[in-house]
């Protein structure tokens, strides 16, 4: 254990339980240091000054001494790590060097940077996640970590070690057909091979946004990125009509009440057409004369939505406009069983494609529910019944008639119907 950095634990600062956080003190000069929390807390009864160590008679209620020891040295590991860096870099403070980067996520893997201040491509992409910071939703931070990952996992397989130079026409039809055919993916308890069309190809416009970044900061020379194409494909998915969606709203669930939440939020969706973010999360104060003025997460836009009777049951009456919190993980798999219990089980066939091949699936329609099915049966069910579709979007808030009809997923014998309404009410010959 390196003697200018140590775990300590700050005496008589405690939490309100009486815990202790154990902090990695940075001993710069003897007058200048920084404390970094290593999120372990424990009763400074069971620390041991002199070892600076985790006594092993921790109580179980604490955590296993072991795995909380083990992850205090896997800490300490990388602050020497970052430190020794920033020495070597000669960056003007390695305390500030330290404090600022050690809580970015796997970015202080120091056999993935290179030598002469040519800094790697994965710490690349942990500076342009650092420089988004606050700029970008939560869902796009989580989808560059994910094409971090693929582009690791990549690297793994080809055996040999990704550069910005490796980024030529060669390298993105390999990774284009690694992601496509290779990538080991786990579904359920079984592991496939290769991602979605549409998964595939948020990863390469992702990795393509980032690589343009770094070229825009002139932290990289240019790179000729015509080669990396876009790939899209329509998206099919359920939606849920009006018979269904009363089925669910009157679904008695006496007998499993922590479901009920996740049903009342499912339908608040259905009637409002807003995203799992902004649904989820609705409060007194977007309220406004029986109004819904909601600034909507992914465009940044408002939208202002009458909110129906049935709605304001459940909003208004039923939650104060305090509507549980629940995350899109846990919402996803509970929505599926509330359906089931209402008997939406007709067997539905969704397809898609990986490469050239079109695969089948056909579940049950609960299995194929999400989150976002409540934001496409709006839409959906709107069209259906002659909502004009600019009226529609003024709540959705698509801004292009292409991405709105993306969502509307009529299946083909309820738009034979409606074409049949209407030559029904036309004179024949």
């Amino acid at each position: 254990m390196n003697s200018f950095v140590k775990p300590i634990i700050r005496k008589g600062k405690c939490s309100k339980n009486g815990n202790h956080t154990v902090f990695l003190q940075y001993c710069y000069t003897s007058v200048k240091r920084v404390l970094i929390s290593t999120g372990i807390s424990i009763p400074e009864t069971y620390w041991d000054k002199t070892t600076c160590n985790i006594l092993s008679s921790l109580p179980a209620e604490y955590g296993s001494s072991d795995s909380l020891q083990k992850s205090l040295h896997t800490q300490l590991s990388k602050a020497e790590k970052i430190i020794r860096y920033a020495i070597k870099q000669k960056h003007s403070c390695p305390m500030q060097f330290l404090k600022r980067n050690f809580h970015l996520p796997d970015c202080w893997d120091l056999d993935q940077m290179e030598d002469d201040n040519n800094l790697s491509v994965f710490y690349q992409i942990d500076r342009y996640l650092e420089d988004k910071k606050g700029m970008i939703q939560p869902a796009t931070v989580t989808v560059i970590k994910t094409m971090k990952k693929h582009l690791l996992s990549f690297q793994e397989y080809i055996g040999y070690k990704i550069t910005f130079d490796s980024f030529n026409a060669v390298f993105y039809e390999q990774f284009v057909r690694y992601l496509t055919f290779e990538i080991p993916v786990m579904r359920r308890t079984t592991v496939i091979k290769g991602l979605k069309m549409n998964t595939v190809g948020k990863t390469v416009k992702q990795l393509k946004t980032f690589i343009k970044d770094r070229i825009n900061k002139k932290i990289v020379p240019y790179i000729d990125l015509s080669f990396f194409k876009g790939l899209e494909e329509d998206v099919e998915g359920v939606f849920l009509d009006w018979n269904e969606l009363s089925k669910i709203f009157h679904l008695d669930l006496s007998k499993y009440q922590s479901l009920i939440k996740y049903r009342d939020l499912f339908i608040v969706g259905c009637l409002t057409g807003l995203r799992f973010s902004n649904y989820s999360t609705l409060n007194r104060s977007q309220l406004k004369n029986g109004l819904l003025h909601v600034r909507q997460n992914k465009t940044g836009a408002t939208v202002v939505i009458p909110l129906r009777e049935d709605a304001r049951k459940i909003l208004v009456d039923k939650y104060d406009m305090r509507m549980p919190r629940v995350s899109m993980a846990n919402f996803n798999y509970y929505i599926k069983e509330v359906l089931r219990l209402a008997v939406i089980d007709e067997p539905v066939k969704i397809t898609h494609k990986r490469g050239n091949r079109i695969i089948e699936e056909i579940r049950p329609k609960y299995a194929w529910v999400s989150s976002h099915t409540a934001r496409r049966s709006f839409c959906t069910n709107e069209y259906l019944a002659g909502t004009p579709n600019d009226l529609i979007m003024g709540i959705s808030g698509h801004k292009t008639e292409t991405a709105f009809r993306k969502y509307i997923k009529a299946d083909k014998i309820k738009k034979a119907s409606m074409i049949k309404d209407l030559w029904d009410g036309r004179p024949g010959l």
